[in-house]
Order: C-alpha cells, then structure tokens, then sequence
C-alpha cells in the first residue's frame, strides 16, 4: 500500500459538498482529458453525463448537477470566482449549449445531456455517474466514474489519489505505525514523523509553506462568513445566523480588517460559555460558507469542512498555542490521522453516513489540538479514537438534500467533541486505554457496512423524511 499525504485530505475546496460537488467536477475534468488522450475535442458531437444513486437523490441540493456542468465547461473550481457561478449556469440553461473545456460549442439541454437517475445506483460504488461523448464521426467515448470521498475520484480500474500517492520511508497506513517508527527513530511529536514521511512528496519548507496557506484560506472563509447575512441557497429559507452571532459576541466593536477582527475575538472573553459560542461561531461561519457555494477547505469533505477550522481557531484565539509552528503540526497531524480513515475505512457519507464525515474530521482535529498543546504521541491517537468512538453510528440525512440541516449546526458538535476528547486524553495513560484507534476505525467500517442505505446521503430517512420540507 502506498502513502496519501496529508495535503491530499486537507486541501482547498468549493461547497457544497466534496462527493457530490468537487468529485463529478473532477470527474468530468478526467473525462475531457481522457476524450484528449485520443482525439480532438473538435470531434465531439454531444456530451452527455448521467449521474446515479446518491448523486441523484441528493444531486439538487448538493449542486451535482452545478458541478457536472461547469466541469465539462473547462472550469476549476481551485481558481472560478464563486460569485459568478450563478450567472455560467444560467448561461448554460438558457442558451442550451455548453462550451466543452471552454473550447468547442455544442448543444446542451438540461434533462436531455444531463440527467439525475435517480431509480439506479452503479454497483461499485453509490456515487456513480456515466460520461458520454459522440463524436462526429459516429464513435462514442464512455466512461464511468465514482466520487469516492473528499473530492476523490475512482473508476473501477484506478483511483484518482493514486497518481500522487508514493512510497514513503517510514509508512502510516495503521495508527500503530505510526507509534511503532516514532520508537524506532526516537521521535518525541508525531508531527516531526509527518514531516519525514511528507518529504517524499515536497521540501519540508514547502510543507511549511503549505499547512499556512491552508491557514490563510482557513481565516478568510470563517471571516468572510461571519460577515455574511441573508438566507443561504436551496429552498429551505435557511438564515444566515453567524453574522448576528458574531455582533453579539463582539458587542459595539467595529473591525476594518481580519486583523483586528481575530485580536477583538482572542480578547472577547476567557469565559467558557462565551469561548464554548466562539467555537460555534467558527464552524458555522465555514458552512454557511460551504452551503452557499464558497471557497473553503475540505478536511476531510466539505460537510465536515467546519469542524477544523473552528478547533484551529479555538486554539488560535483562546490558547498559548498560537504560533505558526503549533498552526503547521495542527494541520499536518491532523492530516495524517485522515489518511488512515481514508485509507482503511471511508471518509465517503454516502458509503458511511456522517461518521465517515464529521466523525473523522472531529478525530482529525482532536489528533491536532492534542499534538500542539504537549499531548504524546499516544495521547495524540487516543485524542482521535476518543473523538470517532462518540460519533460511531452517525447518519447522513440532510433535509431536502442540501448541507444545511443538520449539516451546519454539526459541525460545531464535532468541534466540540474534539476539544472535549483532546482534553480527556491529555489527562489519560494511552497504555491504559482499552480501545486503540486502529480498532475504532475498524469498528467504523464494519458500522458502515451495516448500515442502512438510507440513512448514508440519501436524504431517503431520518430527519431527511421527519421533517416537510414546505414546512421550512
């Protein structure tokens, strides 16, 4: 098995969703390189592409079909102005055509070139979709794609991670493995054995330089959110709530830039009430974000993309460990401990439910407060087998398909959590432990494995189905 670096789970983004938005972009990226590999796109007729199972039932809500047409368009969603989406997908429907890679001009209906199936799942995987290309000469191009998690995408012969997956020096793909090459190369912090392992890929100054990028677009997004009001996208009459809650946690004060945004917010309080609303604050600022088609960070995925950013920013703005060391190994450990979800479990709610989203994510975070606030490396794994044990079992069953209820609001639970269990491990002996977390990820697996697919983003059961949608 090769190695997945940490920069490949924690990453830049577009909401919705990572499987249902970010997956089919990439996947009709893949396909417009695939149809170039042997023929013009000039040769191109019709482009068609069906989407089936959990991109179709919740395809709407999770803009699938958003994301499936500007892929096919030629568009990144890393660099689109977001606030132009809108108005490229109003363009496509209205002039019932579609500049395939932004090169060649063909006919595009929407129900006709594009269809949600939703009768039919494809059996390798329930994110599946079908990418169709005519050409001119009567020939067609086939291929059939999956949106495995986090924006990974799959055919039944490779995977889409694999082209940047290696073989590092010493390899993570057990939490075990990690404590047992810490003992060997008298390693004290799991963050410097990530550094070694994340040389295989870049320079560790380029790591360095990575993990705060990542930061930076980690501060915009919440600030951009916490300064946003109206009611988000979808048809549910969600409102906008962080902005309000933002001033009232701030009371009069006025801030002209995220500079002094962040020192009035580490200086608001040092009450655990108010802090306890901070870190609220924080994740529900990123999915507002999220919900509404915005550039965030997916760590793991974008349902989950919150729960980071606002254990971060907690112990950014209400800790001592604040520097951008402690920012650096926050990331890449929590990066790391991702990599072995996705690699022997599923960080995909549709093939797991919401364990596999802020179930992970929440060990994630709890995996890096823990590494910077002086947590051993056992303490470090305990802080994230803590954080999945309590999410074990979690459905996915947004109302309306959409990543608002109860996406948003769970977020600032699973921030909460890894906290929670960040701190009941800093107070614990790891060797006492009766749980390792090599074992909870099993037991993760074997959970979504059982479970029912309608409670694994169907939007076929619980709140999803408790809950009239007319009545939001």
């Amino acid at each position: 098995m090769e190695s997945i670096s940490v920069f490949e789970i924690i990453k830049v983004g577009i909401g919705p969703s990572s499987s249902h938005t970010m997956g089919p972009w990439n996947a009709a990226e893949m396909f417009i390189n695939h149809i170039k590999q042997e023929h013009q796109l000039s040769e191109v007729k019709e482009v068609f592409v069906e989407f089936f199972g959990s991109l179709a039932k919740t395809g709407i809500g999770h803009g699938t079909d958003i994301a499936g047409m500007l892929g096919l368009s030629g568009e990144d969603f890393r660099l689109i102005d977001t606030t132009t989406i809108d108005e490229k997908i109003a363009q496509i429907k209205e002039s019932k055509a579609i500049k395939l890679g932004g090169e060649v001009e063909l006919p595009f209906i929407y129900g006709h070139h594009l269809i949600l199936n939703m009768q039919k799942s494809l059996d390798f995987h329930p994110n599946g979709m079908i990418f169709k290309a005519v050409l001119n000469s009567g020939g067609e191009i086939v291929k059939d794609y999956y949106s495995v998690g986090g924006g990974f995408v799959a055919t039944q012969e490779e995977n889409s991670i694999e082209s940047n997956c290696v073989r590092t020096l010493y390899p993570c793909h057990k939490a075990h493995d990690i404590q047992k090459y810490l003992n060997k190369l008298n390693l004290n912090r799991v963050s410097d054995l990530i550094f070694l392992n994340e040389e295989s890929w870049r320079s560790e100054e380029e790591t360095r330089h990575q993990a705060l990028y990542i930061w930076q677009q980690i501060k915009e997004c919440i600030y951009k959110g916490v300064n946003k009001e109206g009611v988000l996208p979808g048809g549910l009459n969600v409102t906008r709530r962080v902005a309000g809650l933002n001033r009232k946690l701030l009371g009069d004060k006025k801030y002209r830039n995220i500079n002094e945004w962040l020192k009035m917010v580490a200086e608001s309080s040092t009450d655990f009430t108010t802090i306890n609303k901070w870190v609220s604050c924080f994740a529900l600022a990123v999915n507002e974000e999220n919900a509404s088609f915005g550039r965030i960070i997916t760590a793991p995925t974008n349902g989950a993309s919150g729960v980071i950013p606002a254990v971060l920013m907690y112990a950014y703005c209400f800790t001592p460990f604040n520097t951008e060391e402690d920012i650096i190994r926050f990331i890449i450990t929590a990066g790391e401990i991702g990599t072995l979800f996705k690699k022997n479990a599923t960080i995909s709610a549709a093939m797991g439910g919401c364990q596999a989203e802020i179930g992970v994510s929440s060990a994630m975070a709890a995996a890096g407060l823990t590494e910077i606030m002086g947590g051993n490396p056992g303490q470090v794994l305990q802080a994230a087998e803590i954080a999945m044990e309590h999410h074990l079992g979690l459905t996915c069953d947004p109302i309306g398909g959409l990543v608002q209820i109860p996406c948003i609001e769970r977020n600032s639970m699973g921030a909460m959590k890894a906290i929670t269990a960040s701190n009941i491990a800093l107070e614990s002996i790891p060797e006492n432990a009766r749980v390792s977390l090599d074992q909870v990820i099993k037991s993760m697996w074997e959970t979504a494995l059982d479970m029912n697919t309608k409670y694994k983003e169907t939007s076929e059961g619980g709140l999803a189905v408790a809950v009239n949608v007319a009545e939001c």
